[in-house]
C-alpha cells in the first residue's frame, strides 16, 4: 500500500493544496478580467471537483457561487462521455440553466478536466457574471422577457477549447452575440486563464504525491466533511418547521424543514407555478439555498466540499416556480433563491436564534444602468448589487452596508471606476437613517445611493425584493425598512418609485436614486441600552422624539 495513503499530514497538505489552488485561481480571474463587477466586485467564483464533478473544494467569491460549478461539471462529465470526447487541453463552457448553467445566462462557467497521463483527475472550474451575452435589452436582464431565449446567447455545455486550441467559430459567436464583445471576450479569457492555472497546480500535486494519494485526500476530505456535518446537525433541535409568506408579489411561498439526526430534508413542493416573468429558479439554484443555510447552521467556518451537504435532502414538484422547466425566463433567479433562503432562515430563526438573526434586506438589490457613454460613445452597462442592513441577533446590533446572503464577501464599485467606466455621476451613498429595525439590538442600516445620469441614452433595469414587506423581527422587536429606487426627474422636479422595472429611460441629470432596506431589530426596544440611545442620538443617527417614543428615552 502507498505509504502516504494511511498518512494524515501528507493528506492535510494535498487538502491545503487544492483550497490554495482555488484561491489562486480566484486571484487569477479577478486580476485578469474586464469588467468592474468581476475585478471590484467579484461576482464570480472558483472551485475544484473530482472526475465525477463532486466538489472538492472552492475559492472565495459569492457564496451563492459555491454549489454552481459541481453541478455544471457533473452535467459535462454526463454529456461528454464517449471515448475522445474530453481530451488533455480541451475546455467546456456552459451558461443555461437547463443544461448544467444553474443561474441565469449571464453567468458564463468555463471547466477544464485535469489529466495525469491519460486519466481524469480532476476538474477546476471557474464562473463569472459577464456585463452583456446579448438579448432584448442591454445587460441581458429584462422583466418583459418570458422566455429565455429573450435572455442572450444560450451555451448548452460546450467545448469551447479543443487540446488547447480555441474553437475559434465558438469564439465568433459569443462574441457576436454581445453589444460589448470585448468585455465579454476579456472576462471569458480570464476564466480560461483561471481554470488553466488550477489545472497546473493540482498536475504538480499529484505528480508529488502520486495519483493515488491525490484522490485519496480529496474522496477523504469529503468524508471529513459529511461527518462534521452530522456532527454539527444533531446539535440542532429536532421535529418538522413550517412557513408561509406572501411575497412581494403576491404569491405564497411555503416551506417544511425536517430535521432528524441525519437529514436536513427541505420540502418545497407546495408552491406556485412557474412564472411568465424571468422570477424562477432551477431546482439546482434552490439546492444551493438549501446549502448556503446548512452551512450556516453546522459548520460555517470550515471549507465547503462535497460532503459538507450530503445531509441534505431536497423536494420540489417540476413546473413550480422553484424547479422551472425550458423555456421559463429565469433572468432574476437570484431573487427567487434569495426567497427561498430566507423563508427557510425566518422558518427555523425562532427555534435557533443562538445561531440565525433576525431578518436582513435580504435582495440582491441588482442595479442595471446602461446608455452610451457620453465622452466615448462606447456602451456602458451598469451592474451593481446593492449593499444593506443586517438583521440584530441575541448577541448585538446587525451589520451596517453588508451585501446579503446571497452575495456574501463581495464589494461594491467604487465610485471613481463608476464615473470613469460608465456614464453616470455618483453623487452620494449614506447610510439610510430612515425608521425600523429597532429593538432591544438593532437592525443594520441600509444605504442610500444617487447615481445622475450624464446623458439622454439612459436605461435603468432593476429588481427588488423585500420591497412591500420588509425584514422581520424577532422576540418583539421591530420590522427593518424596505428596498426600492426613486427616480428624481430633473426637468419637472416629479419624482417616481419602483421595485421592478424594465427599459425605464431617463435624462441629462436625472438621478436614480437607491434605497436599501435596514435588518430586523431582536427583542423589545424599550430594553435597549439607554448609554447606545443617547449615543445614537448625539451622532444624529436617532431624533429625540423618536428616542423617547421608540426606546422610552428618558434623558
Amino acid at each position: 500500500m502507498n505509504k502516504h495513503l494511511q498518512d494524515p499530514i501528507t493528506l492535510r497538505i494535498i487538502q491545503n493544496s487544492l483550497q490554495a489552488t482555488a484561491d489562486e485561481m480566484f486571484a487569477v480571474m479577478r486580476k485578469t478580467a474586464m469588467s468592474s463587477i468581476i475585478y471590484e466586485v467579484l461576482d464570480m467564483g472558483t472551485g475544484i471537483t473530482d472526475p465525477k464533478g463532486q466538489l472538492a473544494s472552492s475559492g472565495a467569491g459569492i457564496p451563492a457561487f459555491v454549489g454552481v460549478l459541481d453541478k455544471a461539471v457533473k452535467v459535462l462529465v454526463e454529456k461528454f462521455n464517449q471515448p475522445g470526447d474530453i481530451e488533455p487541453g480541451d475546455v467546456f463552457a456552459t451558461n443555461d440553466p437547463y443544461y448544467g448553467g444553474v443561474t441565469h445566462l449571464n453567468d458564463i462557467i468555463v471547466a477544464m478536466p485535469v489529466f495525469s497521463g491519460d486519466q481524469i483527475i480532476a476538474w477546476t472550474a471557474a464562473i463569472g457574471h459577464n456585463s452583456d451575452v446579448g438579448g432584448m435589452a442591454p445587460g441581458s436582464l429584462s422583466g418583459d422577457a418570458n422566455e429565455i431565449f429573450q435572455e442572450g446567447l444560450r451555451l448548452p455545455a460546450i467545448k469551447m477549447i479543443s487540446r488547447g486550441e480555441p474553437i475559434r467559430p465558438v469564439i465568433e459567436i459569443i462574441k457576436t452575440n454581445s453589444r460589448m464583445p470585448d468585455v465579454l471576450e476579456g472576462d471569458v479569457w480570464a476564466a480560461i486563464a483561471s481554470v488553466r492555472i488550477g489545472a497546473k497546480r493540482l498536475v504538480d500535486v499529484s505528480e508529488k504525491y502520486g495519483v493515488e494519494t491525490f484522490n485519496h485526500a480529496m474522496s477523504s476530505f469529503m468524508d471529513m466533511g459529511e461527518k462534521i456535518a452530522l456532527s454539527e446537525l444533531q446539535k440542532l433541535p429536532k421535529g418538522q418547521f413550517e412557513l408561509s409568506e406572501e411575497q412581494d408579489d403576491g404569491r405564497i411561498f411555503n416551506v417544511k424543514i425536517t430535521i432528524t439526526d441525519t437529514e436536513f430534508i427541505v420540502d418545497l413542493r407546495d408552491n406556485p407555478d412557474q412564472s411568465d416573468n424571468p422570477v424562477n429558479t432551477s431546482r439546482d439554484g434552490v439546492m444551493i439555498s438549501a446549502q448556503m443555510l446548512f452551512k450556516s447552521l453546522t459548520d460555517p467556518y470550515s471549507a465547503a466540499n462535497e460532503g459538507s451537504f450530503r445531509p441534505i435532502k431536497l423536494l420540489t414538484r417540476k413546473g413550480s416556480v422553484f424547479e422551472a422547466q425550458e423555456p421559463a425566463p429565469m433572468g432574476f433567479y437570484y431573487e427567487i433563491e434569495l426567497r427561498v433562503y430566507d423563508i427557510m432562515w425566518r422558518c427555523l430563526a425562532p427555534h435557533v436564534s443562538d445561531r440565525l438573526a433576525a431578518g436582513h434586506f435580504a435582495s440582491v438589490c441588482g442595479t442595471f444602468i446602461s446608455g452610451l457613454h457620453p465622452d466615448t460613445g462606447r456602451q456602458y452597462t451598469i451592474i451593481e448589487p446593492q449593499i444593506g442592513g443586517w438583521g440584530a441577533s441575541r448577541t448585538g446590533d446587525g451589520n451596517s452596508a453588508m451585501f446579503c446572503g446571497f452575495h456574501g464577501e463581495t464589494y461594491n464599485c467604487p465610485a471613481e471606476i463608476n464615473e470613469a467606466r460608465n456614464g453616470v455621476f455618483v453623487d452620494r451613498m449614506e447610510l439610510n437613517l430612515n425608521p425600523g429595525g429597532e429593538g432591544k439590538h438593532t437592525g443594520g442600516r441600509g444605504i442610500i445611493m444617487d447615481y445622475r445620469v450624464r446623458a439622454n441614452n439612459c436605461l435603468l433595469t432593476m429588481g427588488y425584493t423585500r420591497s412591500k414587506f420588509p425584514p422581520w423581527a424577532l422576540e418583539g422587536g421591530h420590522e427593518g425598512s424596505s428596498n426600492y429606487v426613486e427616480v428624481l426627474r430633473a426637468k419637472d422636479g416629479s419624482k417616481e418609485t419602483y421595485a421592478f422595472v424594465s427599459g425605464l429611460k431617463a435624462y441629462t441629470n436625472d438621478v436614480i436614486r437607491v434605497v436599501t432596506g435596514n435588518g430586523g431589530g431582536f427583542g423589545d426596544p424599550k430594553e435597549r441600552d439607554q448609554t447606545l440611545v443617547a449615543q445614537d442620538i448625539r451622532n444624529g443617527v436617532l431624533s429625540l422624539e423618536r428616542a423617547r417614543s421608540v426606546y422610552g428615552y428618558q434623558g
